[in-house]
């Protein structure tokens, strides 16, 4: 897609081209290990898919643990950017009762093996600025036990790409994330263009704790307002942080065809949680910059993946990037069960 192209398609989705950084990360790897919410734990509950530094492991522990020293590459485009970011998997579901894992496609203008888009937005005013995440943050939006639409988190939703040359751009399908026909549960109908998924993060941190026990509560949202109209943070939360954003595009189109869904017209796909509604998706988030380069990124108001104050790799290069599994299991073949799941729920 042409540079132009690219930003009309980016400003139609309600995102300032000229006051976000965003960039692809592809694939690190599969598997079952959350180092956020079960440290130490191998395997964890369920899948994940993991993209950034390559020295993620099961514990990650931030007392001994440092992203950019222990890392020696990294899957994102950014080469000073050893931060992991992970989410659920989605998983289709056959009328036979088998599964098979769904792959991701690279966002419009990126070229990445699967993975996530990362955004880092300063607020759309163009003069206020924001806080860069210190060594040691993390955080977590979403919750995988989740299963009904109450209680789940802002601005994490679906969107279904209704025809298959609008995926990622503006049109049939567009707007800003988490508007229009966007929905909270996973999309009823076939998706043309596949499913994208959005997990956007608070922007509000209480200036203290780089975590918290729920790996929640040392960050909020906006008090009033959102984040895009430069909303007053909560009292407690006085330190404005950047826009953290993801978006994971799921390649659907190989079971688009209404003889692969259920007989009863329900929709066939499962998160890696067991969760066939939707609700569980969830990210997280260990911040892995070296030294002060995305401060000096977000000052600047770096355009996209073009950004003097900062270092890139080619994306074949990031696309290198790759370890093996610690959780080692098949994750991908035809299977009788989702790993760590017995059911779906």
């Amino acid at each position: 897609m042409h540079l132009r192209t690219l930003a009309l398609a980016l400003l139609a989705q309600g995102v300032a081209a000229q006051q976000m950084i965003r960039f692809g990360c592809s694939q690190l790897v599969i598997e079952r290990l959350d180092p956020l919410v079960s440290p130490g734990l191998n395997p964890s509950p369920h899948v994940h898919q993991i993209v950034g530094g390559n020295s993620f492991n099961s514990s990650m522990d931030p007392a001994d643990h440092d992203l950019v020293a222990d890392s020696t590459c990294t899957s994102c485009t950014f080469s000073e950017d050893f931060s992991n970011y992970w989410t659920a998997v989605m998983y289709f579901r056959a009328r036979n009762g088998t599964y098979k894992r769904v792959p991701q496609f690279a966002n419009v203008g990126l070229r990445a093996v699967g993975g996530i888009t990362v955004y880092y937005i300063p607020p759309y005013d163009g003069k206020t600025t924001v806080t860069a995440f210190k060594p040691g943050f993390r955080m977590l939006v979403g919750d995988a036990e989740l299963r009904k639409a109450e209680g789940m988190q802002r601005q994490l939703c679906h969107r279904c790409y209704t025809t298959a040359d609008n995926a990622g751009g503006a049109g049939v399908s567009g707007g800003a994330p988490c508007t229009g026909d966007d929905t909270q549960s996973l999309p009823a109908q076939p998706c043309e263009g596949g499913i994208r998924t959005t997990i956007t993060f608070p922007t509000c941190w209480d200036g203290k704790n780089l975590d918290s026990p729920d790996h929640k509560s040392h960050v909020a949202y906006p008090r009033e307002g959102s984040f895009e109209s430069v909303g007053t943070c909560p009292e407690n939360y006085p330190v404005k942080l950047p826009q953290l954003m993801y978006e994971v595009m799921w390649d659907t189109t190989p079971f688009n065809d209404p003889e692969l869904w259920p007989e009863d017209g329900s929709q066939p796909f499962v998160w890696s949680t067991g969760d066939k509604n939707g609700y569980s998706q969830h990210g997280d988030y260990i911040f892995g910059w070296k030294g002060d380069a995305l401060q000096r990124a977000l000052d600047a108001r770096c355009n996209n993946a073009v950004c003097s104050q900062l270092r890139t790799q080619t994306s074949e290069e990031a696309m290198r990037c790759t370890k093996p599994q610690a959780a080692v299991e098949d994750v991908d073949g035809w299977l009788e069960n989702i790993p760590g799941r017995e059911t779906s729920e």
